[in-house]
């Protein structure tokens, strides 16, 4: 009996969280709504989207008719406007579907003194962001197991109340799925998962061709870990506390094993060709936004690279 009212226990305080969890996010979702579109406005001011010239249906621009083309490409309309000839181009359309996954676990709910917002705060605004600027190139996104790939211009929207009505766990990694071959996936967590889990979603995510981005969003206390004296250290997802009497003493451990885990995950993306980067909260949103979204260009005209950086240790 005592062993049932503990699991009883345990799912109602499961349960509680849960809601509270949901309580939380739905608080802060307008606001973080509003800065998304902030720095999406910010970013996407100069960019002009991935479209290309082309067969497709869509007018893109005018250009200088060009000696030995056939003279049915003349647009005459514009022509007479001017003392050139020119030649209506169309978009090629290369919208394909873009794959985002927030880790909303509850360890992305950390957040330090010295950090702008919580782990999980950046990473919705990075990712509500990204899919505004994609939307805006033409492209289709989705969230995996939650949203369907949409083109729409209220992607942000509907990104929100999908995730305000997920009533499912809380994983830290995709679930398992198959994208397309030509699809991208751009994955934000801290990646506190053991190596083997991470080795088994990436194995997934790119079985059949597809490319992607995994982020590692930190807080900067764990780039740093400037603690020190007696601190209790609460692990968010089940697995317990653990007191140190002297925790400067563990930093060099520490540091020592952070740089291991990412090695780890580095070698598994490099294998793929995939890029990796890590990204702290008390840098600018803005610049990871721009990384991801160069990185996607270079993705797009088939060379990839993982030297571009978004941050510290990247």
């Amino acid at each position: 009996m005592a062993a049932e009212n503990g699991h009883a226990a345990k799912e109602t305080l499961a349960i509680r969280r849960a809601d509270g969890e949901s309580r939380t996010l739905a608080a802060s979702l307008p606001r973080l709504v509003l800065e998304a579109r902030r720095v999406a406005a910010n970013v996407i001011h100069g960019l002009h989207g991935r479209r290309r010239a082309g067969s497709g249906e869509n007018f893109w621009q005018y250009r200088r008719f060009v000696s030995g083309e056939p003279s049915q490409n003349v647009d005459w309309r514009r022509s007479a406007r001017d003392d050139h000839l020119y030649v209506r181009e169309l978009e090629w359309e290369a919208s394909h579907t873009v794959w985002i996954w927030p880790d909303r676990s509850p360890s992305m709910a950390f957040a330090s003194k010295t950090a702008r917002e919580s782990k999980l705060e950046r990473t919705l605004i990075v990712a509500f962001a990204l899919a505004e600027l994609l939307v805006a190139g033409g492209e289709r996104v989705g969230i995996p197991g939650l949203m369907a790939p949409t083109a729409s211009r209220s992607v942000i929207d509907k990104m929100a109340q999908a995730m305000l009505h997920d009533d499912a766990d809380r994983l830290s990694l995709p679930p398992s799925f198959v994208p397309a071959a030509l699809a991208e996936i751009i994955v934000l967590s801290d990646f506190w998962s053991p190596i083997s889990e991470i080795r088994m979603t990436l194995a997934g995510l790119s079985g059949s061709g597809a490319h992607g981005t995994m982020v590692q969003v930190v807080d900067p206390a764990e780039e740093s870990f400037p603690y020190s004296g007696r601190v209790e250290f609460v692990e968010p997802e089940g697995f317990g506390v653990i007191t140190a009497g002297r925790a400067e003493s563990w930093a060099q451990d520490y540091t020592a094993r952070l740089a291991l885990h990412r090695d780890q995950i580095r070698a598994e993306t490099n294998k793929l060709d995939w890029l990796f980067t890590t990204h702290a909260t008390d840098r600018s949103a803005a610049e990871l936004l721009l990384f991801l979204h160069a990185g996607m260009q270079v993705s797009k005209s088939g060379a990839r690279t993982t030297t571009i950086k978004a941050g510290p240790a990247a």
